[in-house]
């Protein structure tokens, strides 16, 4: 059975496992106490919460402790942040799909093919090979020297809009939501509140995404995400840049001899 551990369970991390689990790999993921995934009907870091979760038919499930006997067709989900069960699993590849967009804290030392999602991973110091994220590069690209296109800071393009789609917390604390995902919505309607403060949409459309009401927040963290094209939008399909990112990993994995034991269907 080929064993791939992706650090990280949030939306780009679970359309890699999504893809992988399609194509008969085991997959454990390893997450934060405190996800704080936004278009959680696309994060498998939903298990954390919920214990269990489904994206696209695929289910994933919160792990009670480290030595679990791989269970096939699952994405299995450990709350585990720096990775301590990494060796014990003795995986094939490590994915860090963390997307903390600067060069992340290490991972336990391993053996395995080493794969980074985005920028901050440079290949030969941090990682064996990056997948670009930028759809304004090459996005899914297989890097194999240097580091990927560097974080804009601006959020990428959905049905013509970028920063008006986010919403962020005025303040620390929990959402208290009024919206769920999926509802529609008008632009300055109430989505929710944090810590007895509005927090309201800058635009007309679909939830795409609200955080999980028991996530601590800090000021400023984002906590929703409007969908511009409205009625067409699906919040809980898998974007085609999630699909395209989850091709460079299956590229990478293939290239260096890993491949499924099974297919996963």
């Amino acid at each position: 059975m080929s064993r791939i551990w992706i650090q990280g369970a949030g939306e780009l991390a679970s359309g890699v496992a999504w893809r992988l689990l399609q194509c008969g790999y085991h997959v454990r993921m390893a997450e934060v106490a405190n996800p704080l995934a936004v278009r959680r009907l696309v994060a498998f870091s939903e298990a954390v919460y919920e214990g269990r979760c489904v994206v696209e038919g695929r289910v994933g499930k919160l792990l009670a402790a480290q030595d679990t006997a791989p269970e096939r067709g699952l994405a299995e989900v450990l709350v585990d942040p720096r990775g301590a069960g990494l060796p014990a699993y003795a995986p094939h590849a490590v994915i860090d799909a963390r997307m903390t967009k600067k060069r992340p804290e290490p991972l336990p030392e391993s053996s395995a093919l080493g794969i980074g999602l985005g920028p901050g991973f440079r290949c030969g110091r941090d990682v064996d090979c990056i997948i670009e994220t930028h759809r304004a590069a090459r996005l899914g690209e297989v890097i194999r020297t240097g580091e990927a296109a560097p974080n804009t800071g601006t959020p990428g393009l959905v049905g013509g809009q970028t920063s008006r789609r986010v919403v962020y917390s005025p303040v620390a604390g929990h959402l208290v939501p009024r919206r769920a995902i999926g509802d529609l919505v008008e632009e300055g309607e109430v989505l929710g509140t944090v810590g007895g403060q509005e927090v309201r949409s800058g635009l007309a459309g679909r939830v795409r995404g609200l955080v999980h009401h028991r996530a601590e927040l800090s000021a400023g963290e984002k906590v929703g995400d409007i969908d511009p094209r409205g009625q067409e939008a699906d919040p809980s399909r898998i974007t085609d840049k999630g699909l395209a990112i989850a091709g460079g990993v299956l590229e990478a994995l293939l290239s260096a001899g890993i491949v499924p034991t099974a297919v996963g269907r």
